[in-house]
């Protein structure tokens, strides 16, 4: 059974204009997400991924170009208050620093979102136990954010973003901070949160280890998509690693 199109992205650009100069962004980028997919961004720096991010997120407006979620054009998804009803209800965000609040707890960071959606207490808890036990965090639920390791901070913000069940997932960098078994610990959650919950998932990265875990790799260079790649052969990782030295040539 082919998986539903959660996310349309057709023909998005951006310019960033300047006191005489200006910077194109995005080149009319065009691509699809599924449910139950994860999708990794790559590219130099500036690129154009953290503006693809940053519009996907409705953190800007592009200049040109539409967005649909479900086959459904988002037309006010850049006003106010629908972009930040669209952040609250559709999109669930990673970060590398994790932006937990340090004065409260693990479930308290994770429940952040549906207190202030006004959820009932009990709704609250139900679905604060359900996150923990999905990050495995269990037993974590009264520490706060300086008495866990780096690892255990991003489940934790991992919880946050899954709790009111967005369609889509956005993480930036979110192993920067991480070494590598950490790293590996964390990417399997990504897996087991597209595989049991049909999440779908778009993570920017400079990262060809945490790419591989994708089911398709975008490369940007110059606002653009400049290949595609498949990850589910066997030499997934060979072919990321050939194709980012190709966009560091061309930065070159």
């Amino acid at each position: 059974m082919v998986n539903k199109s959660v996310l349309s992205v057709r023909n998005l650009s951006k310019v960033y204009k300047g006191v005489g100069h200006e910077v194109q962004a995005l080149k009319d980028v065009s691509f699809e997400l599924y449910e139950g997919e994860l999708i990794a961004i790559m590219g130099t720096s500036g690129s154009g991924k953290s503006t693809l991010l940053n519009v996907l997120a409705a953190l800007d407006e592009p200049d040109k170009g539409e967005i649909q979620l479900y086959g459904q054009k988002q037309t006010e998804m850049f006003t106010e208050p629908n972009a930040t009803h669209y952040r609250r209800d559709k999109i669930g965000f990673i970060f590398q620093a994790f932006h937990l609040l340090k004065d409260l707890t693990v479930e308290e960071n994770i429940a952040l979102p549906l207190i202030l959606k006004g959820e009932k207490k009990s709704y609250i808890d139900e679905k604060v136990d359900e996150m923990l036990q999905f990050v495995g965090l269990l037993g974590w639920r009264k520490q706060r954010p300086v008495q866990l390791s780096g690892g255990q901070q991003q489940r934790v913000a991992i919880g946050r973003a899954l709790i009111t069940a967005p369609p889509i997932v956005l993480a930036d960098e979110l192993t920067g901070n991480l070494d590598y078994n950490t790293s590996n610990e964390i990417l399997q959650v990504l897996v087991k949160m597209k595989e049991t919950l049909n999440q779908a998932i778009i993570v920017v990265t400079h990262d060809p280890h945490v790419a591989a875990f994708a089911d398709r790799v975008l490369f940007f260079h110059d606002g653009q998509i400049v290949n595609e790649y498949d990850c589910s052969g066997n030499q997934a990782m060979d072919d990321i690693l050939e194709n980012f030295g190709k966009l560091l040539e061309f930065k070159v």
